[in-house]
């Protein structure tokens, strides 16, 4: 449940940003922020935000009515986070008070809720960034920093790749990872299938582990693009401006150096195309390389060797369909939804061919081990 709260916190944080809504609330509290419900509660609102340099740039007709849109999805968002942070919280209060996990685990969830109550103060540091003007380009339509725009969407890949990952460690955590042994507890002799077995999975292990790294190294050139608004520039495909690499890729060297690669639209655009089929080139070539031995591999490895497969392609796709029509929010948000996806599987991988046993992080397992990991066993199942 948790690690589905924080999916939907993800999208829901790309559709604030698609619809052009994160700059709507000019100030920020930690604790609940109750929403304006009289007239007078609306128009003092309103009136914070057409001193904002947005309003000022890019909103200056926009009326009260129009404001309350991009006001609800941006309240939205932080009380959404919110709601998470109650979510986690009392579970986990009533799993500490009975002693239902170990103190290992204990501390674990602990720390997500810590990071998670961070990822609140890094979210109103990015939205800061984006209620002053641009000191470079005074009349430029503000937009939120890039560099606190990737800080906050890594901060939200973090907690979310290390709940799933303790989910399934809870999950599966009377199961052997990584090596496959025989009844007495030891591998046969070289000739056997449980050595075949185990080279299959020792050798697919290598492959994943950087293919996770690559994946998470596209994700976060994203985070560059959309802090730049760099997909509703260059809306052709293959060339960027009738060449392979646009001439403005180094536009910027002369003047801001190594910032070029992520203040420039036309390179950090086309860092994430390049990094995007190198991914879609590696996810591939894992894949097949993996067919023959295929069979070898336990099966909760090879669904989430074949959904990585499935769902790298489906995000090139998506990628090129949302640059074409110009980054409307239902392809920009599916976009993002399915990076996410892909994340799912790829850690899922990963961690089915991890080489440590999870056991030993619950001390009472029934209902809890249900209740924590039943979003996550119902994806797996699916694909069965």
């Amino acid at each position: 449940g948790g690690c589905a709260w924080v999916f939907s916190m993800v999208v829901l944080g790309g559709v604030t940003r698609l619809t052009r809504s994160g700059l709507s609330m000019t100030d920020w509290k930690f604790q609940w922020e109750s929403p304006p419900l009289s007239d007078a509660d609306w128009a003092r609102e309103f009136d914070k935000y057409r001193r904002s340099p947005e309003f000022k740039l890019a909103n200056a007709s926009m009326t009260v009515e129009e404001y309350k849109f991009i006001f609800w999805m941006e309240y939205g968002h932080r009380m959404w986070g919110r709601g998470l942070g109650v979510f986690f919280a009392l579970p986990l209060c009533g799993f500490l008070y009975n002693g239902w996990i170990t103190k290992k685990l204990g501390a674990r969830l602990l720390s997500f809720f810590a990071l998670g109550a961070g990822q609140g103060f890094i979210g109103w540091w990015m939205v800061k960034s984006g209620l002053e003007l641009d000191a470079e380009n005074p009349l430029n339509v503000p937009r939120v920093s890039p560099y606190r725009l990737a800080t906050h969407l890594t901060g939200a890949f973090t907690i979310y790749t290390a709940m799933l990952w303790t989910t399934f460690s809870v999950l599966f955590q009377n199961e052997a990872l990584g090596t496959l042994a025989n009844k007495s507890g030891a591998l046969t002799g070289p000739g056997s299938v449980d050595a075949a077995r185990s080279a299959a999975v020792t050798s697919l292990r290598r492959k994943a582990f950087p293919l996770a790294g690559l994946i998470a190294l596209t994700a976060l050139s994203g985070a560059y693009v959309a802090g730049l608004d760099a997909g509703r520039a260059y809306n052709t495909f293959p060339l960027m401006d009738g060449k392979l690499v646009p001439d403005a890729y180094w536009a910027d060297w002369s003047t801001k150096g190594w910032r070029n690669f992520f203040e420039n639209d036309a390179a950090v655009q086309f860092d994430h195309r390049l990094l995007a089929f190198l991914t879609l080139a590696s996810t591939t070539a894992t894949h097949v390389s993996s067919l023959k031995t295929s069979a070898l591999l336990p099966k909760r490895a090879l669904f989430f060797l074949n959904a990585t497969m499935g769902l790298v392609s489906a995000q090139v796709i998506l990628g090129v369909a949302t640059l074409l029509y110009h980054v409307p929010v239902s392809l920009g948000s599916a976009h993002q939804a399915n990076a996410l996806l892909v994340f799912t599987s790829v850690v899922g991988l990963t961690h089915a061919l991890g080489t440590k046993s999870a056991s030993g992080l619950m001390t009472h397992t029934r209902g809890v081990k249900a209740a924590v990991t039943r979003g996550s066993r119902a994806v797996y199942a699916a694909g069965r």
